[in-house]
């Protein structure tokens, strides 16, 4: 009897997880790929099948605006990347005082003190016609009138993603390359590698799943974003999720539902093509 409860212990106390996933996770998606099938009439849903949701999916305006999804989420990925590896290089190689290297590790967290929106709606008096770059610019006879690509254009867009999401692949790295044996790079240095060789024969293949864990956390949020596209882009620019967005302020639920679907697919096989690449179990 006792080896039986010992037995069956470990699925009773994951039952409450399964059903917290079931509840908030599979079923929510489950209603979600169900109503992308559902008319919509002009006015309400009505129940039943159709193709024609997912038919206009992929006119040329909706796949446009995917395309354009997918340049936010390279450019975004390879600015992130660009910051975050120098930066998680320097903490974990170069600040050799473990409470020092806390303390600046911590202070890239700061911007998570305050909110999403709070942090886009603080670009606006730096981009702006009046803000600070165009004041100094104008003061410095740098240009004869206000730059206006700073703001509400894809620039600000992009640079509002990187300043979100940076730290999401910093903390990756930085734990994967806190991980590195030092002994690997004194054998390295020892047989004459240069700072070049060890970097690349060393470093980089040992914080690949950093840098994969931190593609994965990147390439999703950047895919389901409409905040900063709205604030950033001021109306101009556009992505999947502000597409959603504006569907679901129409009321046309199905078609939202069914660009939902193709988001979610699309995003999976991102990440699918990130996990082939490199064998993230490692950090796991």
């Amino acid at each position: 009897m006792y080896k039986t409860w010992k037995g069956v212990q470990p699925y009773l106390l994951a039952i409450p997880q399964t059903l917290v996933f079931l509840l908030f996770l599979i079923f929510p998606i489950l209603m979600i790929g169900l109503v992308s099938f559902w008319e919509f009439n002009g006015y309400t849903m009505v129940p039943g099948f159709t193709l024609s949701n997912y038919a206009d999916v992929f006119t040329e305006v909706s796949l446009r605006t995917y395309l354009n999804t997918f340049k936010y989420v390279v450019l975004v990925w390879f600015f992130c990347l660009a910051i975050a590896f120098p930066v998680s290089y320097f903490l974990a190689f170069h600040i050799q005082n473990q409470k020092l290297q806390i303390i600046l590790f911590l202070i890239c967290t700061v911007p998570f003190w305050t909110s999403n929106i709070i942090r886009m709606i603080s670009w606006i008096p730096v981009l702006g016609k009046e803000g600070l770059i165009n004041s100094l610019l104008l003061n410095l006879n740098l240009v004869e009138q206000p730059v206006e690509w700073l703001l509400y254009s894809d620039f600000a867009v992009v640079l509002g993603m990187v300043h979100l999401y940076n730290f999401f692949m910093i903390a990756p790295i930085f734990n994967s390359m806190m991980r590195i044996d030092r002994n690997l790079i004194t054998a390295a240095e020892d047989m004459g590698a240069s700072g070049f060789q060890i970097l690349k024969e060393v470093i980089l293949p040992l914080t690949a799943p950093g840098i994969a864990i931190g593609s994965i956390f990147v390439v999703t949020l950047v895919m389901g974003e409409f905040i900063t596209v709205r604030l950033m882009g001021g109306g101009q620019s556009a992505s999947v999720g502000k597409l959603i967005q504006t569907q679901i302020g129409s009321l046309q639920y199905p078609l939202a539902a069914a660009n939902a679907v193709v988001l979610l697919i699309v995003t999976l096989f991102l990440v699918a093509g990130i996990l082939r690449v490199v064998d993230i179990r490692k950090e796991l």
